[in-house]
Formats: C-alpha cells, sequence, structure tokens
C-alpha cells in the first residue's frame, strides 16, 4: 500500500500588532532563529510534501526568510483562520492525504508530538485530529468540547463560551491534521456567526461531526508545547521554555552544565559528550562541539566548529574552526573564516581574523593575525601583528613552518616569512624572508650619557613658560 502523502498548511498572515514590531511577528527569533523556522523544521522532520505558507501583511519578510522552500498564498482580508486555509484551496484541494494546519507563532510543538498524532490521525481514519493539551489555566484557549462518551464533540471559543464551558481545562492548540479533501470540502460550510465575526477554522470540527464523519483529540503530554506568541512577553516565556529543554536534551546526552541558569545554547548546536560549559557561555546558530572540551566562562561561539578536548574561555569567536587540544583564551577574538589547528594556543588579547594557523603553533599573546598563512610549530611573539590594510586593499601575510616571529614585529604585508627564519623583536618587515634566514629591520639604538637630566630640565623649563 503506497504512504498517504501529507500537506501543511503554515498560518503567517496575522499583523501581529500586540508585538509592536516593524517584524513580522514569526520572524521573531527562539532558540536562536526564526519561530517559523522551527515549526517548518519540525513539519519536514515528520514528513511533509508540500507546505503552503499562508501569508499577509509584511508578506515579504516572511518570503524572504523562507525562500523557495515552501509555496505561498495570500490572504489579503483578516477574516479570521478558516478563511485563511480557504486561501490554499487551488494549490490542495484536489490532493488525497493528510493535511497539517499549525500556527507560525506556535514554534514549541515537537516533531514527535506530531509524528504521533499523525499516526493515530491515519490509523484511526479520522476526518480531523485536534491537538489539545490540558492547562491549568486555559483562559483565551478554545475549549474541547466531549460528549457524554467522552468524544470529541466541538470546540467553542474563550469568547463564546458559556460559564460551564469555559470551566473546561482541556483546550485547542490551534494546531489540526485533516483528511485533506474532506477539509475543503467542510470550509465552504462554515459561517461568521460569532463575537468575532470571523470565520473559525475549529468550526470545521462540529460540522464535520455532525455529518457523520470521525473527530478525534490526541493530548500532547507537555503543556508547555502548546504554548504560542503574541507578544514580547510572551516571546519571552517561550524561548525560557525552549532553553530549557535545550538545555535537558543536552545534558541527558553527556554534557555537564555547571550553571543552567546562565547557559544559553541554540536549538541548532551539538556538543559532544563529557563536555564541561561554565557559566556565561552562549552557543549559537550552528556550532559544532566535539567531546570532552571545556567551555567558559564568558564565552560567545556562533557558527563554530571545535574540535575535540578543546578549552575555549573568554573568547568570541564567529563562523570559524578550532581543531583538536586546542587552547584559546583568555579575552580572544576569532573572527570569520579562520582554521587554527590542532595543539595550537590562541592567547590573552589576541585576534585572528581570516588566516589559517597551523597545528602546533603559539600566538601567545596581544597579537594580530589578519588575512595571514601561518605555518606549523611557527611561534608568534607578544605584540607581533601582520598589517594586512593599506588604506585600500587587503593583504596576505605568508609565515612558513617551525619561524620565529619576535615580540612587537609589524608584518607589512603582502610579504612572506619562508620555513625556519626568524625575525627579531621590534622589527618591521617589508621584505621577504628567506628560508631559515635571520632579519633584523630597526634603528641602531643610540646612547647620550647624563642626557636624561638635561632632557628634564628643558621641560621643566617649557612648562614655567607657559604659566
Amino acid at each position: 500500500m503506497p504512504k498517504q502523502k501529507r500537506y501543511a498548511i503554515v498560518l503567517a498572515a496575522g499583523q501581529g500588532t500586540r508585538m509592536k514590531s516593524m517584524r513580522h511577528k514569526v520572524l521573531h527569533s527562539i532558540g536562536g532563529k526564526p519561530m517559523i523556522e522551527h515549526v517548518i523544521d519540525h513539519l519536514n522532520t515528520v514528513g511533509i510534501d508540500r507546505i503552503i505558507v499562508v501569508v499577509g501583511s509584511l508578506s515579504e519578510q516572511v518570503m524572504e526568510q523562507l525562500g523557495d522552500r515552501v509555496e505561498y498564498v495570500f490572504q489579503h482580508e483578516q477574516l479570521g483562520t478558516a478563511h485563511a486555509v480557504m486561501q490554499a484551496k487551488y494549490l490542495l484541494a484536489d490532493e488525497q492525504g493528510t493535511t497539517f494546519v499549525v500556527a507560525g507563532d506556535a514554534p514549541l510543538i515537537q516533531p514527535e508530538t506530531l509524528q504521533m498524532m499523525v499516526t493515530q490521525h491515519e490509523r484511526e481514519k479520522a476526518s480531523v485530529t485536534v491537538l489539545t493539551a490540558t492547562l491549568e489555566n486555559p483562559f483565551g484557549y478554545g475549549r474541547m468540547i466531549r460528549n457524554a462518551a467522552g468524544d470529541v464533540d466541538r470546540i467553542v471559543e474563550q469568547k463564546d463560551g458559556t460559564a460551564e464551558e469555559l470551566a473546561i481545562s482541556e483546550v485547542n492548540s490551534g494546531t489540526y491534521c485533516f483528511d485533506n479533501q474532506l477539509l475543503f470540502h467542510v470550509l465552504s460550510q462554515i459561517d461568521n456567526k460569532n463575537a468575532q465575526g470571523e470565520y473559525y477554522l475549529p468550526d470545521c470540527v462540529s460540522v464535520l461531526k455532525n455529518q457523520g464523519h470521525k473527530v478525534i483529540a490526541f493530548e500532547t503530554k507537555d503543556p508547555e508545547e502548546i504554548y504560542g506568541v503574541n507578544d514580547r512577553l510572551q516571546l519571552t516565556t517561550a524561548q525560557k521554555i525552549m532553553q530549557r529543554w535545550i538545555l535537558q536534551y543536552h545534558m541527558r546526552n553527556g554534557v555537564t552544565i555547571m550553571d543552567p541558569e546562565n547557559t544559553y545554547i541554540d536549538a541548532d548546536v551539538v556538543i559532544g559528550p563529557d563536555t564541561m560549559i561554565y557559566p556565561g557561555t552562549h552557543l549559537h546558530g550552528k556550532t559544532i562541539i566535539g567531546e570532552s572540551c571545556i567551555l567558559g566562562p564568558n564565552i560567545q561561539l556562533t557558527d563554530m566548529i571545535i574540535g575535540y578536548e578543546c578549552h575555549v574561555f573568554q573568547t568570541v569567536a564567529t563562523s570559524s574552526k578550532i581543531g583538536p587540544e586546542t587552547s584559546v583564551g583568555p579575552f580572544a577574538y576569532i573572527r570569520p573564516n579562520s582554521d587554527v589547528g590542532s595543539h595550537v594556543k590562541i592567547g590573552n588579547f589576541v585576534e585572528i581574523k581570516n588566516s589559517q594557523i597551523g597545528d602546533y603553533t603559539k600566538v601567545s599573546h596581544l597579537g594580530y593575525v589578519g588575512d595571514a598563512t601561518v605555518g606549523q610549530h611557527t611561534n608568534i611573539g607578544c605584540g607581533a601583528i601582520t598589517v594586512n590594510y593599506d588604506g585600500i586593499n587587503k593583504h596576505r601575510t605568508i609565515i612558513g613552518d617551525r619561524a620565529f616571529v619576535g615580540s612587537n614585529v609589524n608584518l607589512i604585508a603582502p610579504v612572506k616569512v619562508e620555513d625556519g627564519a626568524y625575525v627579531v623583536a621590534g622589527s618591521t618587515i617589508t621584505d621577504d624572508v628567506p628560508q631559515n634566514a635571520l632579519a633584523i629591520a630597526r634603528e641602531r639604538q643610540i646612547i647620550k650619557p647624563e642626557y636624561a637630566e638635561k632632557l628634564r630640565k628643558k621641560f621643566q623649563s617649557e612648562k614655567e613658560s607657559k604659566k
């Protein structure tokens, strides 16, 4: 028997005025990426053949974010959720299969929940399955009304419910699985005779029930999953929920987090077992951390790849690689497009930018290595810098293997220091240094005996003459 096709309609047409933002509500981030990205990712995990996003206000922002990964339909007037879904009719009405309807501002519903929900829906051949939760405070949610046998009868919205109905604690999450053809058949039968004057998607439940179709509910085990976001306060709450889940996931998979209240990890971060994370650690984007690392305190890593057994502390690093058994920090700055090798030491107040640092090389303190290729087993001394910018163009510095660059050296790019070369401290190097050569480029020291006292008297006299 061929696998039943699955579709999804994501509702993202609302203005989101309570966010008080020029950015579309679903594009506000939790867990390191826009809310709607979580929704799309979770749907893709379940296995969706086509995803249709309903857009309206600020549609260009949503379309720029999602690109051609989804299809789009427009809801030009905000006439309710049923009206929004109807906009996808010309794309899906003739298709057979299961259709999810989900909100773009409900990023916490987990793929495991969606999978269990759709499995039950298809196994029981239901016309619609409603994702529900039982809440201590159900205010604002539609209530699930069941009959005497415990079967789903209808959904009543907060503004339309009686006191008895509003006392019910099982609520509608706003996420559904529909038989696709029945969905578009029943949408045309929905009216707007309610307190809001809108076409409610939940009304499909009672219409299908009255027509003899099977209506069921799937209750999530974790009520926090259905939490939606309408304003900044709810955005912060959703962020805290997701952050707690992320940290728990990593701790269950062998990561030690010393202070979860002061550790921040995005949803797409990967961390190897036996890594220890100290407070003040921020891991963003698609950062990948190897096993048995020590991270923090006080670091910010964004889109980084970190090898095993690295120690990174009091450091900011972005869009770069750090090899195994390398130490970085304190107060180091790794800028984009850098590739730091294994067994390397990047020390205090060192900045690396768009550079490759070979294995076993040391840049221990107070240095800048920008637009450079540095070989293996090389030492770059305190205060040494690659002078890569002439005011118009950036130029590259190449330093070979087993080279020594002394303290307070300026390497004026483009320049090459070849294998085994030795650059004496305090030198300003403008020409290439051959293999195994010694380079010294500084003024000869001059000593003037007893002149220091004369100079002090001169300065004192000039100071008094200005009074």
